[in-house]
């Protein structure tokens, strides 16, 4: 999975926007600075910029700082504040300037109180503006220059032709398409446990890692770590800064992991073709061609951020689909339920009427958003319910009860009347699938911290 949270994600879009539209003009604005404490900002200040980075995205500009992997969206006017700013106007000089190229008028020195709060300001005049640590990379040592080709034309050609090939082989040889009896390839339970979970997570690295190259080849550092989805225990990878790349190469860091996971199950149906059919080495290619396959389904679940989401949310333009399609569905949900507790108490018909008022419609959090984000929002916040309420459903009816079922089991066959075989298997029950059910509740807490921080400052 991807979180161009982020990033992270988990995130992690470039979802922040900065309004440099003001009511008063040449208004002071006091910012902290290194050197003395608060520095004002006067019509004469200059400030010294980060380098930044910046994309046309339709009618708003995407700016962004690749080091700290901060980003924001913002309207033509803000990009145009940014380039006068960096090419070293004063305050006042910028905004004589927008006020000539647009007739309005702009506050800058809240603006510049606002970049230097982003971390895009490294001087304002003579003082240094504090400047946070930037956030870890993954693999710090790989360079651009090393991955280059990861984005070159040519290589979705060859996953093609791959994809293609391993097509043709399947019609001709059906009988090569694996099920789950491929899994269970020897008759030890804990040995199909064991490497199935070794090839799993080791696929699992590879997804990611596909991630990391293609978006290290156009700049981004990138970070992988384990995040949660749901009931899900995932792999995530941190590409945030992909936003300021080209669309191509926007697509080929979401699509990198997919790519990865077609492209192995294909070598392997060609190798199978070529194996003998009942030997042992037949039953193990065939049970990694279907470990190979198990993760694509998961990555249609698009409600759960997956690397179709991100595919999904560039297409349609959208800033931060999941979240404005969660802030849609509750404003949703509140409504239904102020309706129901309307019809309940025997209002008036006037109250419960049908339709949206106007103070509906400053609740609408969708009302702010563009026509093309909000009725994709609209659209998405239905995918988004309904596909969490079946995953929900689904682990209370079947997951769990498993779960819990095969741990009990493992649990009764440990002790000395069981034999060696017993025992071993039990305990690879108990470390393989009690340690992902403990990994995932500690990497659960461990991301849930940051956020009861935050929410208490």
């Amino acid at each position: 999975m991807t979180d161009t949270a982020g990033p992270a994600a988990d995130a992690s879009e470039a979802d922040t926007t900065a309004d440099t539209e003001a009511d008063a003009v040449g208004a002071d604005a006091a910012v902290t600075t290194a050197a003395d404490g608060p520095r004002r900002i006067t019509p004469t200040t200059r400030v010294l910029l980060h380098d930044l980075a910046v994309r046309r995205d339709r009618d708003e500009w995407i700016v962004g700082r690749m080091t700290t992997r901060t980003f924001v969206a913002l309207p033509a006017a803000g990009a145009r504040a940014v380039e006068l700013l960096g090419a070293g106007l004063s305050v006042g000089r910028t905004e004589e300037s927008l006020r000539a190229e647009t007739g309005e008028e702009f506050d800058i020195a809240d603006f510049v109180g606002d970049l230097a709060a982003l971390g895009f300001v490294a001087r304002i005049g003579d003082h240094a503006v504090p400047d946070a640590e930037p956030p870890r990379a993954s693999l710090p040592w790989l360079r651009p220059r090393h991955v280059r080709l990861a984005l070159h034309p040519v290589i979705p050609l060859l996953v093609g032709a791959l994809l293609a090939a391993a097509a043709v082989v399947l019609v001709r040889r059906p009988d090569l398409l694996p099920g789950y009896r491929d899994l269970l390839w020897s008759r030890h339970g804990s040995v199909v446990l064991l490497s199935g979970a070794a090839a799993g997570w080791t696929l699992l690295l590879a997804h990611e890692l596909a991630h990391l190259v293609t978006a290290r080849a156009a700049g981004v550092p990138g970070k992988m770590r384990l995040g949660t989805r749901l009931q899900f225990l995932v792999m995530q990878t941190d590409i945030s800064g992909i936003e300021l790349a080209p669309r191509r190469h926007r697509l080929t860091a979401y699509l990198a992991g997919i790519a990865l996971n077609l492209s192995v199950a294909s070598s392997l149906v060609l190798v199978l073709a070529l194996t003998e059919t009942g030997t042992t080495a037949h039953r193990l290619l065939a049970a990694a061609l279907l470990l190979a396959l198990l993760p694509l389904p998961f990555q249609c679940m698009v409600f759960t951020r997956t690397d179709l989401y991100f595919v999904l949310q560039d297409l349609t333009g959208c800033r931060d689909l999941y979240g404005d399609g969660l802030a849609y569905a509750r404003y949703r949900a509140r409504r239904s339920v102020r309706s129901v507790r309307s019809v309940s108490s025997m209002r008036t018909v006037r109250t419960v009427r049908r339709g949206v008022g106007a103070g509906d419609r400053d609740d609408d959090p969708s009302a702010r958003l563009p026509a093309h984000e909000r009725r994709a929002v609209r659209l998405y916040s239905v995918v988004l319910v309904v596909g969490t309420a079946a995953c929900l459903t689904f682990m209370a009816a079947v997951t769990l009860p498993v779960d819990v079922a095969l741990l009990v089991r493992a649990v009764r066959g440990l002790g000395p009347g069981h034999g060696l075989a017993g025992n071993a298997d039990a305990v690879t029950v108990l470390v393989v699938l009690g340690g992902v059910n403990v990994l995932w509740l500690v990497t659960w807490w461990r991301n849930r911290r940051p956020r009861r921080s935050a929410g208490a400052t």
